[in-house]
């Protein structure tokens, strides 16, 4: 009788018109395949439940993406384990809603909890799949739906420990440092991005120009296609397991799961951070780190971000731009490394901090030196991004710019606009001159000098880009 009452009730919690139909059609579909009604009660969210909207936000970083006028889903569920997943899919098709898939994180565009289009779609958000599993002696991630059952057998492997598709960047690398101080896996950066999406989009971090990306390093994965069928790498296909590794998350399917190869990282790295103004000479600086960043050792990673500030010597505006890295080494081989590639960038031991791989994702997100490494499973820790609305698009460099180029852009950061913008220019080469663009989704390979990150910031809606595009 309960599963009948419970059905009926949510139907009545919906309005009556056509337009909530396909919802109730959903509901009623997805309650009788769950079986067990308290499950259902704890893991779908409606519009009438007084958790949906909070749940939906819970990774929305971007604000531009829940104001009043943002399509919603009819649902979201959030499944424990792949019959839930099976369960949605199933009904989802029936019905013919779309899906939208959430890992867990944030995405710039908020492909992975609204739409453009008004469609009426369900959110199935993975945020629950969040446990690991790691092989020391092999070098591998295991993952899993449940903490309970791992898909790769266990009983063949020593040291196996289960990793989900829901499970953030930062939480995954505080599992690998709880095993080992020299291993990692060459992912990005952030408390909130979260692993499926990161690797099916293509995602970079700051090992790629020695280890290429994150999906340059996906094994195997676990997947349920458009009809509910689980598959791993070799019932997919090798067609299906290209597109996943960087064609878009649920594109193709919902990846339950991925097998990882770790790679090695030395037990201490150095993080380095300078920042130089236009009348200290960035100009120049800029220019000149174009023709050196992506030839550099594959073991360090350059970055450059770029903002207005306000001079610490006469407090006007003016415009800096801080270079950032991270070494595979010592400051003692850093420094003189930077000095014979990059002399004019002028760095000292004073400007080098060394740390362990999994401390230095803190220092990226800017979290203070020391603090513990547990601060890495914290999913609401705030960062420049977190909680306001933001735009963001990138580019990638094939040719050098001019000088005057720089110069000619500066301005654009004095307009009103642009208060809260800033770019971020990411070195290329090493390991992505190596990998064939036709080796993943991701073609961004050989010929890159680097990446410009655009990003705009602020407590308003207005968006401004340093681009005319």
């Amino acid at each position: 009788m309960f599963p009948f009452l419970l059905i009926v009730l949510l139907s009545l919690s919906w309005r009556t018109s056509a337009s909530a139909q396909p919802a109730q059609e959903f509901l009623h579909c997805l309650s009788l395949r769950f079986h067990n009604s308290s499950s259902f009660a704890k893991l779908v969210y409606t519009q009438h439940n007084s958790s949906y909207s909070s749940v939906l936000k819970s990774s929305a970083q971007s604000l531009r993406f829940t104001t009043p006028s943002t399509p919603t889903p009819l649902a979201i569920v959030t499944p424990l384990h792949a019959p839930h997943i099976q369960a949605a899919v199933h009904c989802c098709r029936k019905h013919g809603l779309q899906v939208r898939t959430r890992s867990g994180g944030h995405d710039f565009e908020g492909l992975s909890y609204t739409t453009a289009y008004k469609v009426p779609f369900v959110v199935i958000d993975l945020v629950n799949l969040r446990s690991v599993q790691v092989n020391v002696e092999k070098a591998t991630l295991h993952f899993c739906t449940s903490k309970q059952s791992c898909y790769w057998c266990c009983a063949k492997l020593l040291l196996v420990f289960c990793c989900n598709a829901g499970q953030s960047l930062t939480e995954l690398y505080y599992e690998i440092a709880r095993k080992s101080r020299t291993l990692a896996f060459p992912a990005g950066i952030g408390h909130t991005v979260g692993l499926g999406g990161h690797l099916s989009g293509g995602g970079y971090g700051v090992l790629f120009r020695k280890y290429g990306l994150g999906a340059d390093n996906v094994i195997d994965a676990r997947l349920i296609d458009v009809k509910g069928r689980i598959l791993d790498k070799k019932s997919m296909g090798e067609d299906l397991f290209w597109a996943i590794r960087g064609g878009g998350g649920g594109s193709f399917g919902i990846v339950l799961a991925w097998k990882l190869k770790l790679v090695p990282v030395p037990a201490n790295v150095t993080v380095f951070t300078l920042s130089k103004t236009l009348e200290q000479n960035a100009t120049e600086l800029v220019h000149q780190w174009q023709y050196i960043a992506h030839k550099l050792p594959k073991e360090i990673h350059t970055s450059i971000i770029i903002s207005r500030v306000n001079s610490s010597e006469n407090e006007k505006m003016t415009v800096q731009a801080s270079f950032t890295g991270i070494f595979l080494g010592s400051t003692d081989e850093l420094v003189p490394l930077i000095e014979e590639k990059f002399p004019q960038l002028g760095i000292v031991k004073e400007d080098c901090f060394e740390m362990s791989w999994a401390e230095s994702n803190l220092c990226a997100t800017q979290c203070p030196i020391g603090v513990s490494l547990e601060t890495l499973l914290e999913r609401s820790q705030k960062s420049v991004l977190s909680k306001t609305f933001f735009k963001a698009k990138s580019d990638y460099v094939k040719q050098l710019i001019p000088e005057s180029a720089f110069q000619g852009l500066w301005p654009k950061f004095y307009e009103d606009g642009a208060k809260f913008a800033s770019m971020v220019f990411v070195a290329f080469g090493g390991k992505m001159e190596e990998i064939s663009e036709t080796e993943s989704p991701y073609p961004h390979r050989a010929g890159n000098l680097y990446s410009i990150l655009y990003v705009w910031t602020g407590k308003k809606r207005k968006i401004k880009l340093l681009t005319s595009s």
